[in-house]
């Protein structure tokens, strides 16, 4: 198959990396991988991996993006693929424009992935425009079916984000030369338990409930640990971070919790954690994080909420928590573990089966 996938850009983020892995997966098959973005800092590992990159600027929430259409459709047209696999909303509209002219019988098959909860309007509601809708969690299934009432429920295909299980390999250790160069950099660091806050900095990931609860574990003792906020906060979210900083000062926590900014070594971090947490106070899709920590055997702690819990809720129940219980929940973990059972549909390759088998089953439907 030619598979051709399209999203904004290729810079940091859960769809980014996703969009990589899964080109990778299909040019391992066999198969001719396309992706369409404007470019970003994850192309050169893309096109390393036997991908091929089209840049086009389909980033641009902007009427002027309409221009676009008609090379799309062009494009579509020259590179003749199976299926277009689209990502997010912008790329959704200009890509939906584009395939809707092109002669039914010759066009290529128009699949959408889910990858938020969306707000529900006219802008968004393009995302349930494909002939197949992948949800990447139940909650995510569950939102399009009670949100989206023009969606026949059948063409929804739940096939959740899948990790990497030999990337994250279960008993995953960071190497002695990465470990000196992370504690000569951290000097604080060495022999204390870290406690890791991935995530974008943004106001409802929930890093001041992160900070809260470094306070609230020191005051109860727990003494032999250290916060790490892990997360980039270019352009508006400067200024949270300064936010945050200034807290973190104030309550007398600047030697308990570090920020690291943009991070491209998570594996070794999430391997080096005794515990990750995700504490968004909204319910986020799916919380790739989780998955790469439990996959490691690094423990999770999340907010009973969405997706993050949904996986929890699967494979490591201990970690469920509330605010109210967010200490209570920690500090079990800490002192007793518990049993991690990553469910075979959260890796990788049964996430690229299962989406190989929608693209088959359309490309079926048009022989028959």
């Amino acid at each position: 198959m030619k598979v051709l996938q399209i999203l904004p850009q290729l810079n940091a983020g859960g769809v980014e990396r996703g969009t990589v892995e899964f080109a990778r997966e299909l040019v391992r098959q066999g198969h001719h991988s396309v992706v369409v973005s404007a470019g970003g800092r994850q192309v050169v590992q893309l096109t390393e991996q036997g991908s091929e990159h089209i840049e086009m600027p389909v980033h641009r929430k902007s009427l002027a993006s309409l221009r676009l259409v008609r090379p799309l459709r062009k494009l579509f047209a020259g590179v003749e693929p199976d299926i277009v696999h689209v990502r997010s909303r912008v790329p959704a509209w200009l890509s939906w424009l584009a395939w809707r002219k092109m002669p039914a019988q010759s066009r290529p098959h128009l699949v959408t992935t889910f990858h938020g909860m969306y707000s529900v309007n006219r802008y968004s509601a393009v995302m349930a425009r494909g002939e197949r809708l992948i949800a990447i969690s139940e909650a995510v299934r569950r939102y399009i079916i009670d949100n989206y009432p023009a969606v026949d429920p059948a063409a929804v295909r739940l096939i959740h984000r899948g990790v990497d299980p030999v990337e994250f390999r279960h008993g995953y250790k960071p190497s002695k030369q990465w470990r000196e160069s992370f504690f000569q950099a951290h000097p604080g660091l060495a022999g204390r338990r870290l406690l890791l806050m991935p995530g974008r900095l943004s106001r409802w990931k929930g890093q001041v409930d992160f900070i809260e609860l470094i306070e609230v574990l020191k005051r109860r003792g727990i003494d032999n640990i250290h916060g790490l906020i892990v997360g980039s906060s270019d352009g508006a979210k400067r200024q949270y971070e300064d936010e945050l900083r200034r807290m973190v000062e104030a309550r007398g926590l600047s030697k308990d919790i570090s920020f690291l900014g943009h991070r491209s070594d998570m594996k070794q971090l999430y391997a080096l954690a005794a515990a990750v947490f995700n504490l968004s106070n909204r319910p986020e899709p799916f919380g790739r994080t989780v998955t790469e920590a439990l996959s490691i055997g690094t423990a999770v702690v999340a907010y009973d909420l969405g997706g993050p819990a949904e996986v929890l809720r699967d494979c490591f129940a201990t970690g469920l928590a509330d605010k109210a219980r967010l200490a209570d929940v920690t500090i079990n973990v800490l002192q007793h573990g518990g049993n991690i059972d990553l469910k075979k549909h959260y890796l990788l390759p049964v996430q690229v089966e299962k989406t190989l088998a929608v693209y088959r089953e359309l490309l079926e439907q048009r022989r028959c």
